[in-house]
């Protein structure tokens, strides 16, 4: 009889699926394992395979319908069976949302390759270690409706990174004034830089004043709007909400003097970026050494088990990468026993991966303990909400120029602030408080990062 393909539980986490695009259309053969739709979850966007070979029936959930985990997309017909067959089935229960009209044949973009697809933009995990000051929010240009300048005037889309799109907004620049080095002539953030640097570009008011001479300040832009949560929005909602106040939670914080790692980067960025497939950043730098400082102090590497505490035998180190409307936390799988060099190209691909939505379920799960860091946004400190389950978060700041006392004498030194969030039930202050120093001393000799 006519066999339902039903939305997968493709995560843990998972409740329900939106439809992106069907790759198959009605009628159409299907092969046991073939991949037969796009799906957007609250982590990644993801396939869905058919479980055995026969020709697609019908097209339950068109594409923009959400749909609930358990509950049918589509009717496949088995090899033998009649079209008649698949109308006499019982109906399956509807989708529960849908955003654009119902189509059960495929659009025509829905075949196309991928290239013709726009691309995914943007910058951990379980809803990562959300802080409790005001972050950066990334952007992901793939699912994302095309930005509006100052006074609601439309204006054609940008190619361009999340956090190419972010620096430029902190810095008032217009993105259009910019060529794009990226694939497609995409801006990233190298591009941005160099704009910065140079003093070239226009902000984006100049421009957008040009373009819309009607326009007189960007308060005209404000207008009120009532914006449906995203399937990642509402999971982060209710991870946060279990975290704090469900975990009672205790702040720790240290100042690092970062003068001789960044000695270090530089050294390393010279000598061997081409073969670590890219440079150093600091944050490769601070998750070695939270990677290395972990198994000095493994009570912190645990989390709860009801009753019990789980200690863990591996360090799998979650990092929070912004991305559309939220952020991810990939997973480094044994980010302590693998070389610095593999650590840095891991952490590259994964955040490259997230910001695409193309992470798999077994790449953002999992994390024994997460490092968030906002330095790259100018924020010097802050403190950030624990992963649930997890017995600590590190929350990492900006790199900044500052007087520091060497004995009696006072000089510049480069200083960097971690605060670390611990759950109280796992562990207490004092072991808090000698991980920090672990993760410190490390930094402060950063030759120990290479071993």
């Amino acid at each position: 009889m006519p066999t339902p393909i039903l939305m997968p539980k493709l995560s843990d986490d998972m409740r329900e699926g939106k439809i992106l695009a069907w790759k198959k259309r009605e009628g159409d053969a299907v092969e046991s394992g073939e991949a037969i739709a796009e799906v957007e979850t609250d982590k990644a966007n993801l396939e869905v395979e058919a479980y055995s070979a026969g020709k697609l029936s019908k097209i339950i959930a068109p594409v923009g319908a959400t749909v609930e985990c358990g509950q049918p997309i589509a009717i496949l017909l088995e090899e033998g069976e009649a079209e008649g067959e698949a109308a006499e089935a019982p109906a399956p229960a509807p989708a529960k949302k849908v955003a654009a009209p119902a189509q059960h044949a495929v659009p025509k973009e829905a075949a196309a390759p991928p290239d013709s697809q726009p691309a995914a933009a943007a910058v951990a995990p379980e809803s990562a270690g959300a802080a409790r000051q005001p972050g950066a929010k990334g952007v992901g240009a793939a699912l994302a409706p095309a930005a509006e300048p100052a006074g609601g005037e439309s204006v054609e889309r940008v190619r361009a990174s999340p956090l190419a799109k972010r620096m430029a907004r902190v810095a008032e620049l217009d993105l259009r004034s910019l060529e794009g080095s990226g694939p497609r002539g995409r801006v990233v953030k190298a591009d941005v830089e160099r704009a910065m640097a140079s003093g070239e570009p226009r902000p984006a008011a100049a421009v957008a004043s040009e373009k819309s001479p009607r326009v007189k300040s960007a308060s005209q832009g404000l207008r009120d709007q009532l914006v449906p949560m995203s399937g990642m929005r509402r999971t982060i909602a209710r991870r946060m909400a279990e975290a704090k106040p469900g975990a009672p939670h205790f702040y720790l914080t240290i100042d690092v003097e970062m003068t001789t790692a960044l000695e270090l980067r530089a050294q390393l960025n010279e000598q061997v970026a081409e073969e670590w497939g890219g440079k150093v950043s600091v944050n490769d730098l601070v998750l070695r050494a939270a990677a290395l400082s972990l198994p000095r102090r493994p009570e912190v590497n645990a989390s709860l088990a009801g009753e019990s505490v789980q200690r863990h035998g591996a360090v799998h180190l979650g990092f929070a990468v912004s991305v559309e409307d939220g952020l991810l936390t990939p997973v480094i799988r044994d980010a302590d026993r693998i070389p610095f060099s593999q650590l840095v190209k891991k952490a590259r691909e994964l955040a490259e991966r997230a910001r695409a939505r193309k992470l798999k379920p077994d790449e953002y799960q999992g994390g024994t303990f997460t490092v968030s860091n906002l330095g790259m946004y100018g924020v010097t400190s802050f403190s950030a909400i624990i992963n649930p389950g997890e017995a600590a978060i590190l929350a990492v700041g900006a790199v900044g120029k500052r007087a520091v006392v060497s004995g009696d004498e006072l000089r510049v030194g480069s200083v960097m602030t971690a605060t670390l969030s611990g759950d109280h039930r796992i562990i207490d202050g004092a072991l808090g408080a000698q991980l920090l120093q672990a993760f410190k001393a490390l930094l402060e000799q950063p030759l120990r990062l290479l071993s």
